[in-house]
């Protein structure tokens, strides 16, 4: 909250409370004596609710001292002082005579219960300061766990480009290697994948619609890597307009069946299924594996969609992994 809007709402409080308690001083009508009893008092209740939140409170609790603490007993005091001087002045102006009759001026009395007024204003301002506080460390806590959230979701997506680039180009050089007439097209193909990579995909969350282009433009480049001899089924239900989708988040399942899998046996195809509801959205890759280890690193591509995952969907996803001794089946619930 911005420093004017603070004092405008500080302002419109103390006004309406002093405007309550000036009608219910005059028994409903507003006059000379109840105007100046409540304004003069009520602005020396103000002065020690501000003088202890604005400057005690900061320096109590910052530095911890009991001298601070032991300042704020004696503004109490010398507030009830104040308030009893106040009185017996303008009393003869303030009270008319018949209410100086029935309520005489006793400086016991009189003193004890503007401590207590003094105490209970102390107490309002103390708690107020604690809830400000509270606000704004939460307010500062949410601020930092947010930019934190995004640094990390910006550093695990800046590890996918280079990591498809990688596996890409080795399939390119493959092509490449073995002189096929068809590396120009592979090239052109993740061209058209970078450029979505790079220009179509900054944002979080994009159209579903593009991410499910962009995942059959990949498998269309690993046709090509395999001479068309991929044996792969893309199953999609449901209406992917207006729905929207964390970026690069299911290619890793789809690369990881073409990494790890078999994607030439026809009585084993790669399967992959795609089922989208208006608000949830079901998405499954089922592979045979290969027997052969095709990376040594171990890769990056599934841990760093899971730590995505949960960055992003946090409690609004279900990642369900089956590794069998023949089978690899990956399965997302997501909330869309």
């Amino acid at each position: 909250m911005n420093k004017t809007r603070q004092v405008f709402l500080h302002s419109a409080v103390w006004v309406s409370v002093l405007l309550l308690f000036m009608f219910m001083a005059g028994n409903g009508k507003l006059t000379y004596q109840t105007f100046g009893i409540v304004f003069y008092f009520g602005c020396i209740n103000i002065a020690v609710f501000y003088t202890n939140y604005l400057f005690i409170l900061p320096k109590f609790l910052k530095q911890k001292k009991d001298f601070w603490f032991a300042l704020s007993i004696l503004l109490v005091l010398i507030a009830g002082l104040v308030k009893y001087g106040l009185a017996y002045s303008l009393g003869d102006i303030m009270l008319s005579k018949d209410v100086k009759k029935q309520h005489p001026l006793n400086f016991g009395e009189y003193y004890v219960g503007s401590v207590v007024v003094s105490c209970l204003f102390i107490f309002l301002s103390t708690a107020l300061k604690f809830m400000a506080d509270w606000f704004i460390n939460e307010k500062v806590k949410t601020t930092l766990e947010n930019e934190k959230l995004t640094a990390e979701l910006a550093f695990l997506k800046s590890q996918i480009n280079p990591h498809f680039l990688f596996n890409s180009l080795n399939n390119i050089y493959s092509l490449a290697y073995q002189k096929s007439e068809k590396t120009p097209e592979a090239i052109l193909k993740l061209s058209e994948i970078m450029r979505y990579m790079l220009y179509e995909s900054n944002e979080d969350k994009v159209d579903l619609g593009k991410e499910i282009q962009y995942l059959e433009n990949y498998i269309e480049l690993q046709k090509l890597r395999f001479k068309d001899k991929v044996n792969i089924k893309f199953n999609i239900k449901g209406d992917a307009k207006n729905q929207k989708i964390m970026s690069l988040v299911l290619i890793s399942f789809v690369e990881n069946a073409f990494k790890h899998g078999v994607a030439t046996d026809e009585k084993n195809p790669i399967i992959i299924t795609m089922n989208i509801d208006p608000d949830k959205l079901y998405f499954q890759v089922t592979n045979k594996k290969s027997k052969q280890n095709k990376d040594q690193t171990g890769g990056i591509g599934l841990l760093n969609m899971k730590r995505r995952l949960d960055l992003l969907y946090k409690n609004q996803h279900h990642l369900q992994i089956e590794d069998g001794p023949a089978i690899y089946s990956c399965e997302l619930y997501l909330d869309l």
